[in-house]
């Protein structure tokens, strides 16, 4: 027996169990005459990332001949653990950025899927971490390394991850207990005990293969090919019309109609395809052959501002039978079993006037008498769609989709999404490039609320500078940090910094 403490670290999510796998480990360490000493430094769940539990682990035989307690750290040091547990990938990379995973020393056992904190969720622009770079990262650094998808092996075997985790660190060989002792500690704790005991042996048998393979879920795809046939007759029509265009941009033409059918109807669909139709002419003249970059980036960018989110989207998506089945999933709902969900709504005047009809909604914002009046409806309000008064208020709201295109928000992005077209028509004979450039920017514009309006804002400092962008031969290239700058961050800093340094420079 070693006279030094073995040293494991855990970064697990809220709701994933970490605080039931310390349990765990201690309740073992302490059958197996194991002296054990845990800390915890709790994150904000899944908002900024994980809780961090560390432990030690001492042989009482070997205090007891040494005469002494040991003494056992209250925080993992860089380079001095033995094991690190990560519940998901971007985990074990904060892990190793920590320096807690050592290539002299560190088993580094992870779970290769993604479970996205808010700051991933809300950037302003592509805030997710790039899987590959993460798994190539992993692969260099530990000593040894187990990882596979535990999200799928805890799906698989109806279970939690918690048990996945506890039966690859027992297959690792870490920790010198007897994986009777293992099974035992999940057993008592009497809650789900077939299937986390199915899940821990899965894991253990893994871990013992020493699996390293990557199996973990891809991001939707478009479609290779667009098909002959809709699946519907009357979006025949519709689909005859994709099938005219560029063969290259048809799979982002596809899915953009698909997504305006989904939020309005097929004539909303067919506006969709009139609006990318009226770019089909300017592929030409200064545009690279065969390259289509500004027929793709408006087909992009039109599908998801044709689909704006406002309050009757956002009831729409929370009433959908699909979003019930999905969380009655997440939970391990069992057939028959009542379940409720709790939405947080904390709507402003703005988003209740844009939903009124034009005239209505633009006296209310102009009345002070009137947004005083509606602020009234305003703040954080919980609406329990379990209930029938609950649901059918969500469910009616989403149902004034039939009315949207009278709405003032409806007609107020239309305006924005012409103008958006018809700028990028007149740069596109002369300034292709930078036509591009304008098309792409309207992924500065997502979300709703205040992150909607902080998009705007952004997109339109943007567009005071197209006539000076305009009349230089590097017109493109500046927008396009312009972009970059304008994502990153909220408070529109980079951006100010970018803008005012082009303005020296005129």
């Amino acid at each position: 027996m070693s006279d030094r403490p073995i040293k494991l670290s855990i970064s697990a999510l809220g709701g994933q169990g970490g605080g039931v796998l310390a349990d765990w480990l201690i309740e073992i360490a302490e059958a197996e005459a194991y002296l054990v000493q845990s800390t915890s430094v709790p994150g904000v769940a899944q908002r900024t990332g994980a809780t961090i539990y560390y432990l030690e682990f001492f042989p009482r035989a070997v205090a007891e001949r040494l005469g002494r307690e040991p003494v056992m750290a209250l925080m993992p040091g860089s380079g001095d653990v033995d094991c690190v547990l990560a519940s998901e990938l971007a985990e074990a990379g904060r892990a190793i950025q920590r320096g807690l995973v050592s290539p002299e020393r560190t088993t580094l056992i992870s779970s290769t899927h993604r479970a996205y904190v808010i700051s991933e969720k809300s950037a302003m622009g592509q805030g997710a971490a790039d899987t590959v770079q993460l798994l190539e990262l992993v692969r260099s650094q530990a000593k040894r390394l187990i990882l596979f998808d535990m999200e799928e092996t805890a799906e698989r075997n109806q279970s939690v991850i918690s048990s996945v985790l506890l039966g690859a660190l027992c297959g690792s060989g870490v920790l010198p207990f007897r994986k009777e002792t293992f099974r035992h500690a999940i057993e008592k704790s009497g809650i789900a005990v077939k299937a986390n005991l199915a899940a821990f042996e899965d894991a253990c048998q893994r871990a013992q293969r020493g699996d390293s393979g990557f199996t973990g879920k891809t991001g939707p795809t478009l479609p290779a090919e667009v098909p002959a046939h809709a699946r519907a007759p009357r979006l025949q029509p519709l689909l005859d019309r994709i099938r005219k265009m560029p063969a290259p941009v048809q799979p982002v033409v596809l899915a953009g109609a698909r997504r305006a059918i989904d939020y309005q109807d097929p004539a909303y669909a067919g506006l969709y395809l009139d609006r990318v139709e009226r770019v089909v002419p300017l592929e030409g003249g200064q545009a690279p052959p065969g390259s289509w970059a500004l027929l793709e980036a408006v087909a992009r960018g039109l599908a998801l501002w044709m689909t704006f989110e406002d309050t009757i989207r956002v009831a729409d998506l929370k009433t959908r039978g699909s979003r019930i089945t999905r969380v009655g999933e997440e939970i391990r709902a069992e057939p028959g079993q009542v379940f409720g969900v709790t939405e947080f709504m904390k709507p402003r005047v703005e988003e209740i006037a844009g939903t009124l009809p034009a005239g209505l909604g633009s006296w209310v914002l102009r009345s002070p008498r009137a947004r005083r009046w509606l602020a009234r409806w305003t703040g954080g309000r919980q609406i329990r769609t379990r209930t029938v008064s609950g649901f059918m208020l969500l469910h009616l709201l989403g149902g004034m989709r039939r009315w949207r295109r009278g709405t003032l928000r409806y007609q107020e992005e239309n305006r924005r999404i012409e103008d958006w077209l018809r700028r990028i028509q007149e740069l596109a004979p002369r300034h292709y490039s930078l036509a591009v450039e304008l098309a792409r920017a309207q992924r500065l514009i997502k979300g709703y609320g205040e992150t909607h309006e902080r998009g705007w804002r952004n997109f339109t400092a943007l567009l005071e500078q197209l006539e000076m962008l305009a009349a230089r031969s590097d017109g493109a290239i500046v927008l396009a940090k312009l972009q970059t700058a304008a994502l990153a961050d909220e408070e529109g800093v980079s951006l100010r910094r970018e803008l005012q340094a082009i303005q020296t420079l005129v």
